[in-house]
């Protein structure tokens, strides 16, 4: 696509969301003309339509920003692709999802917005996406889902758990990557969890789990997940991970359950014979929710590339957490816990100019944490984390 095609998709992109819940009205219409036109589509989406509606939008907003680096969305459209299939779609299912997704666009950008030029520009988007898209899932020869069965369930805190599946068959995913999960007691409805350990010959997944307030699905993995369940798995997605051989110093950044990939990626590194330092820093709220420091403290005790820094917002537990201590342990191979918001405690211990970046967390603390790290001169291109929905 050429500047003015991007250009006329971008603006009307950003026309239509900058009006008072404009996003969630173009979703809102995009699935009402789209199970009214095809509603055979209707039963490949859950019930509850609310997680789907927010995805859509910022999977489409990431798109958009990313149409002039065909490098990183390329990838990120074949990596969806791969992953639909779980879904079972078809050609005229991505047909069915463009003309509706454009005739949404229309209406609410208007007459005198919606010109032919804006519709032809609009109509290469769309048919780059799907053709990337099916070229990806066509080429592919994994199977579009694996099976796991749940063979641990361990709860961690009252709000988080560990849940440790062993595959029907191998994935070959890089330590970093995420997967998109359903369990039995939520049908249709996936959620992208990160594997916290690499692929290994006994077929085993590793995923740290915390409740989302009001959540359909993660309260349910957490408080009704049995051993013996069977789960679905689709595709591995997602850029993060350490290139062999690099001599570039890492700086890794992770809040709650996001050390999972990181620690993934430490794992398949101390394979390795020769690593550069990495920098790791652990967050959470209070103390408790530095869950796995037991785990970190022995990767860093065995390995002296690496370095972990543990950070709190505040020194003290909440009031349901079950023990008394307040205090980090005194784990062997851990630097001292330090106090405060994670990206101003990051930015202020650098600098990290020559450093490689991952930051894994919540939407809101990797935009935080990205903005401080830029603001102190870490520059914008040495920092990575995954599509922010």
């Amino acid at each position: 696509m050429d500047s003015r095609t991007v250009a006329l998709i971008r603006t009307t992109f950003k026309a239509v969301a900058a009006e008072e819940g404009g996003p969630e009205k173009l979703a809102r219409s995009f699935y009402a003309i789209l199970f009214t036109e095809y509603p055979h589509v209707r039963d490949f989406f859950p019930a509850a339509l609310d997680a789907q509606r927010d995805r859509l939008v910022k999977a489409i907003g990431y798109t958009i920003d990313k149409l002039e680096e065909p490098d990183r969305v390329l990838p990120f459209l074949a990596q969806l692709g791969r992953d639909h299939r779980k879904y079972g779609v078809t050609a005229e299912h991505y047909v069915a999802v463009g003309k509706s997704l454009q005739a949404a666009l229309c209406a609410y950008a208007g007459t005198e917005m919606w010109t032919d030029e804006v519709d032809r520009a609009w109509t290469e988007a769309i048919g780059v996406i799907a053709d990337t898209m099916m070229a990806a899932a066509d080429q592919e020869d994994t199977p579009p889902y694996w099976t796991g069965t749940v063979i641990e369930h361990r709860e961690v805190l009252r709000n988080l758990c560990v849940v440790r599946l062993r595959l029907d068959q191998p994935m070959q995913y890089a330590a970093g990557q995420y997967v998109s999960v359903q369990i039995p007691a939520r049908p249709r409805m996936w959620r992208y969890l990160s594997p916290a350990v690499p692929a290994n010959a006994n077929r085993e997944v590793e995923f740290h789990i915390r409740a989302v307030s009001g959540g359909w699905v993660s309260p349910a993995m957490i408080g009704h997940t049995r051993i013996g369940d069977q789960w679905l798995v689709g595709s591995p997605l997602g850029g993060l991970g350490v290139p062999r051989n690099t001599r570039r110093k890492m700086l890794m950044i992770g809040c709650g359950t996001g050390i999972a990939p990181l620690r993934a990626q430490l794992m398949a590194m101390t394979q390795r014979r020769s690593n550069p330092k990495v920098h790791l820093f652990v967050g959470g709220h209070h103390p408790c929710d530095l869950y796995d420091l037991q785990a970190l403290s022995d990767l860093a005790v065995a390995n002296k590339w690496l370095t972990v820094i543990p950070v709190t917002e505040n020194d003290e537990n909440p009031w349901w957490y079950y023990e008394s201590e307040n205090k980090t342990p005194e784990l062997p191979g851990l630097e001292p816990r330090r106090t405060g918001q994670i990206g101003r405690v990051v930015a202020a211990a650098g600098p990290w100019k020559d450093h490689d970046v991952q930051i894994v967390g919540s939407p809101s603390m990797v935009q935080t944490t990205k903005f401080r790290l830029m603001a102190a001169g870490t520059p914008t291109k040495n920092i990575r984390h995954d599509p922010l929905f």
